[in-house]
C-alpha cells in the first residue's frame, strides 16, 4: 500500500514515516518546510521521497497511485492559528477540503485526516465523547470542525474518509516541538530545575504520546473500510486525562531536584475530558503505550543524552509561533505564507 503523508517532516510526521515504513509501506511525503531548519536529533534510516511543496499548489498527479493519504500539514496549534487567521482558514480549511476533493478524484481509497480533541474547547464536568457537540474557542480548532463537516459530505463507496481527533501529544521526535504542555514543562524543569506556573493547573487535558497516534493511523489504515469510513475516533485512553497540574507535578518528579509551583487561576478557560472508549472497541488493536510518565522519562533521558542546552530549549525551531514569525519578519514567507523567491 503507498501512503502519501502531508506535513512528513513536522512533529508528529518524523514519527510517523520511519513506523510506517517498519510495516511494510511505501510512504511519499509532502511538506512546505517551515520547520525544516534545525533538528533536536538525528536517526538512522530509510528517508522518503519528500516533495517540498506547499499544500495549497497539490495537484491530481501527485496523488497517482495512492491508496491513502493522512493529512496532517497545517498550521499547527492555536498560538499559530491566532498569527494570522484568515491564512489559517486558507491553509487549515480551504486547503485540506481541496486535498480530500483532489484525493477523491484521483482514486485515493482511504483519507486519514489529523482533527483534535481542541474541537470540544470548554467542556462540562462529563467525559465528551465523538457524539458529543463541539465548542471550539480558536481559528485552529474551528477549522478542525469545518473541515470535519466538508470531508464528511465527500464520502461514498469508493472514498473512506477517517477523522482523528488527537489528544494533546507530547514525547520525543527529531522535529521536536516544546509549545505543548508536557514537552514544554519537561524543557524548563531540564533546564531551569523550576516549573513555575502562573496559573493553578487546574484545567483538564487528555494527551497522547506522538508514538501513540501513529499507532493509531496505522490501526485505521489496516481495519476493514467499514470499521473506518466516515467515523471520528478521539485518540488517546481514557485513563490518560490529566489536570495541568498533575502533569506538571509528574514532570518535576522525574526530573531530579525540579521545584514546582502555581499561581492563581488563570485566564485559559478550556478545559474538557475526553473519552476514548469508541477506539478501544472499534479499533482494537489500538493500544496507548505511553503515560506521561514514562513520556517524562523518555525526554529526561533523551535531553541527558544530546546534553540539551537552554539555548535550544528556547530555539525558535522548535516552536511553531516563534519560527513562523521569524520567517514572516525575515521576509522568507510572504504575508499569504508562501514562500517568497
Amino acid at each position: 500500500m503507498k501512503i502519501f503523508v502531508t506535513g512528513i517532516d513536522g512533529y508528529l510526521g518524523s514519527l510517523l514515516a520511519p513506523e510506517l515504513l517498519r510495516h511494510g509501506y511505501e510512504v511519499i511525503g509532502l511538506d512546505t518546510g517551515y520547520y525544516k531548519e534545525r533538528m533536536l536529533y538525528s536517526e538512522s534510516g530509510i528517508t522518503p521521497l519528500t516533495l517540498a511543496k506547499d499544500l495549497r499548489r497539490i495537484e491530481t498527479d501527485d496523488l497517482k497511485g495512492v491508496d491513502a493519504v493522512v493529512h496532517m500539514a497545517e498550521l499547527s496549534n492555536d498560538p499559530a492559528g491566532q498569527l494570522a487567521p484568515e491564512i489559517t482558514y486558507e491553509i487549515n480549511h480551504k486547503g485540506s477540503v481541496r486535498l480530500a476533493e483532489i484525493a477523491r478524484s484521483a482514486g485515493v481509497r482511504h483519507f486519514v485526516y489529523m482533527s483534535s480533541c481542541s474541537v470540544y474547547g470548554v467542556a462540562g464536568a462529563d467525559f465528551v465523547t465523538e457524539d458529543s457537540p463541539t465548542n471550539p474557542q480558536t481559528a485552529y480548532g474551528i477549522c478542525k470542525t469545518l473541515v470535519e463537516r466538508d470531508v464528511r459530505a465527500l464520502a461514498n463507496s469508493q472514498f473512506a474518509p477517517t477523522f482523528l481527533r488527537n489528544a494533546t501529544a507530547y514525547g520525543a521526535s527529531p522535529r521536536m516541538r516544546f509549545d505543548i504542555v508536557l514537552n514544554n514543562l519537561a524543557g524548563l524543569a531540564w533546564t531551569t530545575r523550576n516549573i513555575q506556573m502562573t496559573s493553578d493547573g487546574q484545567p483538564w487535558r487528555p494527551i497522547v504520546h506522538g508514538l501513540d497516534i501513529c499507532q493509531a493511523i496505522i490501526a485505521v489504515l489496516e481495519a476493514p473500510v467499514e470499521a473506518i469510513a466516515n467515523e471520528v475516533f478521539n485518540v488517546g485512553n481514557t485513563e490518560h486525562n490529566y489536570r495541568v497540574k498533575e502533569i506538571a507535578e509528574i514532570v518535576g518528579e522525574v526530573f531530579p531536584g525540579c521545584k514546582v509551583s502555581f499561581g492563581p487561576s488563570g485566564s485559559d478557560n478550556r478545559s474538557y475530558r475526553v473519552s476514548f472508549e469508541k477506539i478501544r472497541k472499534h479499533l482494537p488493536k489500538f493500544v496507548c503505550g505511553w503515560d506521561a510518565k514514562r513520556g517524562a522519562k523518555q525526554l529526561f533521558d533523551l535531553f541527558k543524552r544530546i546534553d540539551m542546552t537552554e539555548e535550544v530549549f528556547q530555539c525558535r525551531a522548535f516552536t511553531r509561533l516563534k519560527q513562523l514569525e521569524y520567517l514572516i519578519r525575515t521576509r522568507q514567507i510572504d504575508n499569504a505564507f508562501f514562500w517568497t523567491q
